[in-house]
């Protein structure tokens, strides 16, 4: 895809310059820093902040991320050329370029403002859908990267105000799922294509730090509109902050955030808002994590727990494999089914992250079809279940080949994918653990199951075992969660005679 493209010309560039890339994803534990040194522009909040704001982040489980914008008219497609035949991803579609783009494209993309009207944009509607779904927050793109805002900013004229719908679309989102009990978090994109004052480069000629200096105080501006505009958001989602333009505007950046959190205290911002002097992004030179929360699992988890050494953090996922605004056609890709995104759900929470799933609406403002489908199955099963998803913490138990444990307060849940042919589910405790499972129910309907604790004797083994038994007439063709109350053991394993070897 052109965008992959655009993302290797960017890292070789990077190369090519002399200049450090950081990615803003990965995939493997991160390497500690051996020798510490003296960073000005590193972390601003504490690490493991407890006030209510962060505590309540921790306690969400699952969220819903909503990609809007003008990418929505086109579909993730043009005249009939689609992202698998050359165009950028939905969002990323006004970079289209090259022989399948069409003629004057992006001053085509530029003015599809001029048909922005989603009579069908229903606010409330979205909010109770997410409601139903069990979304505890949601993210809203305010902007994305072409600019366009979805508020009526007075410090530009490429707004919704601007469109035939003319109605600030963000203040609508904020105060139908904030009546619906849902916190919000603004997606903002400090990256702006069509904006004549941004570069992507660093400025180094008096002309262009004058004129990025223009640009960086419109982004002040514009999000200090949004706290004032909308008090009740509990924090920003930010995203392409990854320019050198940005990364050496650590002294700005430094700043800004200090501001923004003096204006709404408890404020929660993302590891990936900006960096410190020495182009460290996420985390500091130190490996301090910049921000509130770590940001980089994008479409991807931790392989383990032991990779966030104890930081909070979400993931941000996609139905189709990268399509975050709408994309028309579905077909001949595969989307995700509640049953992967249910697991990805538990799997998350297991190890203490949030789970926020992406919709793109139409650029009439309806769902597509197929997230409406996902949203109902995700909800019937979060009614049942959601006591194994909501406040929940890892239970620090060893990962289980049928599904994911989820502890709160002395009650030990197990989220079952894989059932047992046998109908044993079998659960590893250490030897010398205080708490033990003592009894077991069946989440969905109280079910009272045998448990029984099994020491089969491995030599060496430092886990002693415990059978909670399903019964042979209990059915499921989805997930199912067993509930076990945590107790002390009644008995330490026995002590038996090894053989000498």
């Amino acid at each position: 895809m052109k965008y992959n493209k655009l993302v290797k010309a960017l890292i070789l560039g990077g190369i090519l310059l002399g200049v450090k890339t950081t990615s803003a994803q990965w995939t493997g534990p991160r390497k500690k820093v051996e020798n510490k040194i003296d960073v000005k522009y590193g972390p601003l909040t504490p690490a493991h902040r407890t006030d209510e704001a962060m505590e309540r982040f921790r306690n969400y489980g699952l969220g819903q991320f909503i990609h809007w914008g003008l990418y929505a008219i086109p579909g993730n497609e043009w005249e009939g050329v689609s992202a698998r035949k050359g165009a950028a991803a939905s969002e990323w579609i006004r970079t289209w370029s090259g022989p399948t783009a069409p003629k004057d494209w992006k001053n085509t993309y530029d003015n599809l403002y001029k048909q922005f009207n989603p009579t069908g944009f229903d606010a409330k509607k979205w909010a109770k859908q997410a409601k139903e779904m069990g979304a505890k927050y949601l993210i809203f793109t305010t902007k994305h990267h072409d600019g366009f805002a979805l508020w009526p900013s007075k410090y530009t004229d490429y707004t919704v105000k601007k469109s035939p719908y003319k109605k600030d679309i963000v203040k609508q989102v904020v105060d139908a799922y904030t009546a619906e009990g849902i916190d919000v978090f603004l997606y903002f994109s400090i990256l702006e294509w069509n904006n004549s004052n941004y570069m992507g480069k660093a400025p180094s000629t008096p002309e262009e730090k004058a004129k990025f200096n223009k640009f960086l105080e419109y982004t002040r501006n514009q999000l200090l509109e949004l706290l004032q505009n909308y008090p009740q958001i509990k924090g920003f989602w930010f995203d392409g902050t990854w320019d050198q333009s940005w990364i050496q505007a650590y002294d700005f950046t430094y700043k800004l955030e200090k501001e923004l959190r003096e204006k709404h205290p408890g404020l929660i911002i993302g590891s990936r808002f900006r960096n410190d002097e020495f182009g460290k992004r996420h985390f500091d030179s130190n490996g301090e994590m910049l921000g509130d929360y770590e940001q980089g699992w994008e479409r991807k988890m931790p392989k383990e727990f032991e990779w966030l050494e104890g930081r909070d953090w979400d993931c941000v996922m996609t139905i189709p494999p990268n399509g975050w605004g709408y994309m028309k056609d579905w077909s001949g890709i595969y989307t995700k089914t509640s049953e992967d995104l249910i697991d990805m759900l538990m799997n998350c929470v297991s190890m203490n992250g949030n789970f926020v799933l992406n919709f793109g609406p139409d650029g009439n403002g309806l769902m597509h079809p197929g997230e409406d489908k996902l949203a109902k199955e995700i909800g019937d099963w979060i009614k049942i279940n959601g006591e194994a998803v909501y406040g929940v913490r890892h239970a620090g138990l060893a990962p289980s080949k049928l599904g994911y444990f989820t502890k709160k307060a002395d009650n030990l849940y197990l989220t079952v994918f894989n059932r047992p042919v046998n109908n044993i589910v079998r659960i590893a405790v250490p030897k010398n653990a205080a708490e033990v499972p003592v009894e077991a129910v069946l989440l969905q309907d109280g079910q009272s199951l045998d448990l029984k604790r099994s020491d089969i004797g491995l030599d060496l083994d430092r886990n002693t075992y415990y059978d909670v038994v399903l019964p042979g007439t209990f059915r499921a063709d989805q997930a199912f969660v067993v509930k076990m109350k945590l107790g002390k053991p009644k008995s330490q394993s026995d002590k038996l005679m090894d053989a000498k070897m």
